[in-house]
C-alpha cells in the first residue's frame, strides 16, 4: 500500500470530520427556533458540555491509547463515535415534540461527537506530521484545510436541506461517508507513526515552552467558536436574517478558513510560518469589529469571511510549530493541544448563553469584546514567533 494512499485517506477523513463537527452548530436555528426544538440560548450552549468533556478526555489520553491499541485503532474509534453522533442527531427529529427527551438524546450525540473529534483529530494530525518529515507545516495545513472545507460545506448542506424541510438528511449523509471511511481504513496499514506514539506515551511532563502553544490554542478557539457556534442566533435574533441567510454567513466564515489554509500552505516555510502565525490575530481584531457592526446579508458574509481568514491557519500552525519544537513528542503534543482546543470551545460554546440571558449583553457587544480576546491571542502568538526566531535566523 503506497504512502500516497494513506495520506489520501487521512485527508479525506479530515474533510468528513469537518462536516460532522459543524453539523450541530450549522443546525442551530433548528435547536433554538420555536418551530424546531425551541431550546433557550443557555440550553443550546449547555448542549455542547458533553462534547467538550469527552473531546478533552479522548485527546488527552489518545496517545496512551494509541501506544496500547495502535494509532490506527484510535482513529477508527474516533470515526465510529462520529458515526454514532450523526445517527443520534438524525434520530432526534422523531422527538421534536418531546423536547426533554430530544435534549437527552442530543446530549449523548454531542458527547459521542466530542470523543470522535478528540480521538480522530489527534490521530490525523499525528499522521500528517509523521508522514511528511521536513514538510510538517504544509502537511498539517493541507489536512486542516480539508477539515476546514468540511466545516464550510456543512452550513451550505444544512441550508439546502432546511429549505427542503429535511434537515435530518444532513447527518445521515455524513453517517454514510463515515461508514465508507471505516471500511476503507481496514485496508490501509497506517503504521508510520508508531515510534512517535511510543515516545509520546512515555512522556509524563510537557516542556515549559509548550504551554505558550497551549495558551494560544485556548485563546484562539474562543474566537473561532464565537464565530462558528453563535453566528446563527446572532444574525437571526439580533439582525433579523432568516435561518437560510444566516447559514450563508457561517458558510462564508468556514469557506475563508479553508481558503486561508490553502493560501498559507503554499507560502508557509520555516522562516515565514511563525510570522504568519503572529499576523493572523491582527486580522481578527479588525474583523470582529466588522462583525459587531454588520447589518444585512452581504455585510455579514464579508465580515464573517474576514474573521474566517484571520482564524484560518492559526490552529494548524500551532500543531506543526509545536511538533517541530518537540519532534519526539508529536502525538502527545497534538493530543494536548486538541484538549486545549476543546476547553476553549467549551468556554465559548456555553459561556455566551449566560452572558445573553442573565447579564443581558447583546450579541454585537460580545463580538466587539472578541477583539480584546484577539489582542491577547496576538500577544501569545508573537511570543511564540520570537521563541522560534533563533531557529530560523
Amino acid at each position: 500500500m503506497s504512502r500516497r494512499t494513506e495520506i489520501g485517506l487521512i485527508n479525506v477523513t479530515g474533510l468528513v470530520q469537518g462536516l460532522a463537527l459543524v453539523t450541530f452548530p450549522a443546525a442551530s436555528s433548528i435547536f433554538t427556533s420555536p418551530q424546531g426544538f425551541g431550546f433557550s440560548a443557555s440550553r443550546y450552549g449547555m448542549m455542547f458540555i458533553p462534547q467538550v468533556a469527552l473531546a478533552i478526555l479522548a485527546s488527552s489520553f489518545g496517545s496512551r491509547l494509541a501506544h496500547r491499541w495502535t494509532l490506527k485503532r484510535v482513529l477508527q474509534a474516533g470515526v465510529s463515535a462520529d458515526l454514532v453522533a450523526m445517527i443520534l442527531l438524525a434520530g432526534s427529529r422523531r422527538l421534536v415534540d418531546v423536547p426533554d427527551a430530544a435534549y437527552a438524546m442530543l446530549l449523548v450525540a454531542t458527547g459521542s461527537l466530542g470523543f470522535g473529534f478528540g480521538a480522530a483529530v489527534m490521530a490525523m494530525n499525528t499522521y500528517a506530521q509523521t508522514f511528511a518529515p521536513g514538510h510538517e507545516d504544509r502537511s498539517v495545513l493541507v489536512l486542516n484545510a480539508l477539515l476546514g472545507a468540511g466545516t464550510a460545506l456543512a452550513p451550505l448542506f444544512v441550508a439546502i436541506f432546511l429549505g427542503a424541510g429535511v434537515w435530518w438528511l444532513m447527518p445521515l449523509m455524513v453517517a454514510a461517508a463515515l461508514t465508507a471511511l471505516l471500511l476503507l481504513s481496514t485496508k490501509v496499514p497506517l503504521e508510520a507513526s508508531r515510534g512517535n506514539v511510543a515516545n509520546a506515551a512515555s512522556a509524563d511532563r510537557r516542556p515549559g515552552k509548550f504551554w505558550l502553544f497551549a495558551a494560544a490554542v485556548f485563546i484562539y478557539v474562543v474566537v473561532e467558536t464565537l464565530n462558528g457556534n453563535w453566528s446563527g442566533p446572532y444574525l437571526t435574533g439580533e439582525r433579523g436574517l432568516s435561518a437560510e441567510r444566516a447559514s450563508f454567513a457561517l458558510m462564508a466564515f468556514w469557506a475563508m478558513v479553508t481558503v486561508g489554509r490553502v493560501l498559507f500552505a503554499t507560502v508557509s516555510s520555516a522562516r515565514t510560518g511563525p510570522w504568519i502565525y503572529a499576523g493572523l490575530p491582527l486580522v481578527l481584531i479588525a474583523a470582529l469589529q466588522a462583525v459587531s457592526h454588520a447589518n444585512g446579508e452581504a455585510e455579514s458574509m464579508v465580515a464573517f469571511g474576514a474573521s474566517g481568514l484571520g482564524c484560518s491557519a492559526f490552529f494548524p500552525l500551532c500543531i506543526s510549530l509545536s511538533g517541530q519544537e518537540f519532534p519526539q513528542l508529536t502525538a502527545a503534543m497534538s493530543g494536548t493541544l486538541v484538549a486545549f482546543y476543546q476547553a476553549g470551545y467549551g468556554v465559548a460554546a456555553f459561556g455566551v448563553g449566560p452572558l445573553r440571558e442573565w447579564a443581558g449583553v447583546p450579541f454585537h457587544t460580545i463580538y466587539s469584546w472578541g477583539s480584546a480576546i484577539a489582542v491577547a491571542m496576538f500577544a501569545v502568538a508573537f511570543a511564540v514567533a520570537q521563541l522560534r526566531r533563533p531557529v530560523y535566523e
